[in-house]
């Protein structure tokens, strides 16, 4: 029997998916804050290799400037979890990869590392889509697992909102 969270994606994957695959898009992602866990939702599906390209694991500042060209001056200046450092992402995953499509998501899941500007839960996602970028900042409650959660669903949603027009 699907969880919660897994009828959730199928809701959202499933659709973005015919929606990229019809407009011969493919997606890349640049995750810090969840890991990975986005692109492994996406490559749960079978077929995902004909619209989802590649994720970028980018967990440290290093990462962020080694694989996606982020300069070490705009982490220095903006802090990792910024939405300048979110646009920052989402470009350099399209620049990096084949992808006409990108989400890019950096925060702060906790339990640990928040602060009063940015406190625990803070999440700044960038999009990408055909030269369009939006971002967008949140702030999610709950447990790191759940903030996590909330941030793969959000990215997705959103990313589906975007490719659907």
């Amino acid at each position: 029997m699907a969880t919660q969270f897994q009828q959730i994606l199928d809701s959202i994957l499933l659709p973005l998916a015919a929606h990229l695959l019809g407009q011969d898009s493919m997606l890349a992602t640049a995750e810090s804050c969840t890991g990975g866990w986005i692109a492994k939702c996406c490559t749960d599906y079978a077929g995902s290799s004909a619209w989802f390209e590649r994720g970028f694991v980018t967990y440290s500042n290093a990462a962020k400037h080694e694989m996606l060209d982020i300069s070490e001056q705009l982490l220095e200046e903006q802090g990792a979890v910024s939405e300048a450092v979110a646009l920052a992402m989402v470009a350099g995953a399209v620049q990096n990869s084949r992808a006409t499509a990108a989400l890019a998501v950096t925060g702060i899941a906790g339990p640990d590392g928040g602060s009063e500007d940015k406190p625990v839960g803070t999440v700044c996602f960038a999009w990408l889509f055909n030269g369009e970028s939006h971002v967008q900042t949140c702030i999610f409650a709950g447990d790191r697992n759940a903030v996590r959660e909330q941030t793969v669903c959000h990215a997705l949603t959103r990313m589906l909102e975007i490719v659907a027009g």
